[in-house]
């Protein structure tokens, strides 16, 4: 990894920022503990970010192509079956499972669907 004294203090500012955040609300440490490591692995965050963006929810396939083509920055048709069949694979039995373990996400198996977290 070549960081660039911009990408340092960038990462910096994040870190603080987060920090700032965290302070800000009343959360136990293991709360926090939980957040950060859900949040830790990107695949998670970028799935995360693609059911929000499809509101209503989107099958798992759909998922993992989005998920695929940020992770990569080209376009599906770019990308391999086997590249996305490995991100899909990942998503399934990994990613997946611990979102909607916390409430993050919910997963229609039937339909192969996931939608949004609610927490009631």
């Amino acid at each position: 990894m070549t960081d660039t004294p911009d990408t340092d203090a960038d990462c910096v500012d994040a870190v603080l920022t987060i920090l700032d955040r965290l302070e800000s609300e009343d959360l136990r440490p293991e709360e926090t503990d939980v957040a950060l490591t859900l949040l830790s692995n990107r695949r998670r965050r970028l799935l995360i970010d693609v059911v929000r963006t499809y509101e209503g929810g989107l099958t798992l396939p759909d998922a993992a192509e989005e998920v695929a083509k940020r992770e990569t920055g080209v376009p599906v048709t770019a990308l391999s079956p086997e590249h996305i069949r490995d991100v899909y694979v990942s998503l399934y039995h990994d990613h997946l499972p611990r979102l909607v373990r916390f409430g993050l996400l919910e997963y229609e198996q039937e339909r192969d669907l996931v939608e949004p977290g609610y927490r009631g």
